[in-house]
């Protein structure tokens, strides 16, 4: 699968707001769209968000904005994936911009096969995952969900369960959707599901992804990510993330330091535009949430399986 196409002229989006029961595409032509189309969800996930943005950045400049004004455009869409500023900061001083783009698209996809083979070992049996980190979420195959392609391209026999991942649904509209087309055996619980299926002894696994990784290892992750890990480790379950480099944030030197997004309360209040809470209800509606060091059993790379204290630059 792909998510973002490149045809020199404008960038195109599958618009992840109508998937799975549409398959639309958006073409792009001006930064403001591109930054419109992170804000708004039409692509998620850091790496997607870190790709989309260099590419606003070339039609930035091709349109004569400023690339110091694009660039402050891009980053105010979406605070907590670090792959948003790593991209701009990439970019900041290239001559070529689209050169780099579509260097930064192909790197990534690279380094999700890479972090696909360093992850397979690990996983076995059933493995529990939360939001999406596949191709919809990267510039292709995926992180977390590129270590559970890599282990079945290998021949391992996996069992895969998605959480739901309320308030946005994206496991249970986009992960399903990406196993459905790809043929990954894939079974999708409610988020309140989890703990009774650690429960029942089975599970081998949690692998999840990351939007932003502080120096001591806490990891920021969709929002319900920390419930998730502790209960795997109440049950004696390895947590392991998949996690590009370009997401640890060296600079951030714990999770209490990371900026949390907060969504609008209409995420919580409706479903597909339906209302399902009174009029005036309060809401309280992060995108993500950050789990300990202690939590996580690995952080899967492009170089390897991380444990912390992590390698020094």
């Amino acid at each position: 699968m792909e998510a973002i196409r490149w045809d020199g002229k404008a960038l195109e989006l599958i618009d992840q707001r109508v998937l799975p029961t549409e398959e639309r595409w958006l073409r792009l032509e001006h930064v403001d769209d591109v930054a419109g189309a992170i804000r708004d969800m039409v692509v998620r996930g850091a790496p997607a968000i870190g790709i989309t943005a260099a590419y606003g950045l070339v039609l930035a400049e091709r349109n004569g904005v400023a690339r110091a004004d694009a660039s402050e455009r891009l980053l105010a869409a979406r605070p907590t994936a670090v792959n948003l500023r790593w991209a701009l900061e990439r970019m900041a001083d290239i001559a070529d911009l689209e050169a780099e783009a579509k260097a930064i698209h192909a790197e990534d996809i690279e380094l999700n096969r890479a972090i696909g083979r360093h992850g397979a070992p690990l996983l076995e049996g059933k493995v529990i995952t939360i939001c999406n980190t596949g191709s919809l979420a990267t510039g292709g195959h995926g992180t977390a969900l590129g270590m559970v392609r890599s282990a079945l391209e290998a021949g391992k026999r996996l069992h895969l369960y998605a959480l739901e991942t309320r308030p946005y649904l994206q496991g249970a509209r986009l992960t399903t959707f990406e196993c459905i087309k790809d043929n990954i055996p894939c079974t999708l619980i409610t988020d309140s599901m989890a703990g009774a299926l650690l429960q029942k002894g089975d599970i081998q696994a949690v692998v999840v992804g990351c939007d932003r990784v502080a120096a001591n290892g806490d990891t920021a992750n969709k929002i319900g990510t920390y419930a998730l890990s502790v209960l795997a480790k109440h049950h004696g379950v390895p947590v392991y993330v998949g996690m590009p480099t370009s997401t640890l944030d060296r600079r951030c030197p714990t999770g209490a330091d990371i900026v949390i997004e907060q969504r609008n309360p209409d995420e919580v209040t409706h479903l597909k535009g339906v209302q399902i809470a009174p009029d005036g209800t309060p809401v309280w509606n992060p995108a993500f949430d950050v789990t300990p060091a202690e939590l996580i059993s690995g952080w899967v790379t492009e170089h390897g399986v991380w444990k912390t204290p992590f390698p020094s630059e």
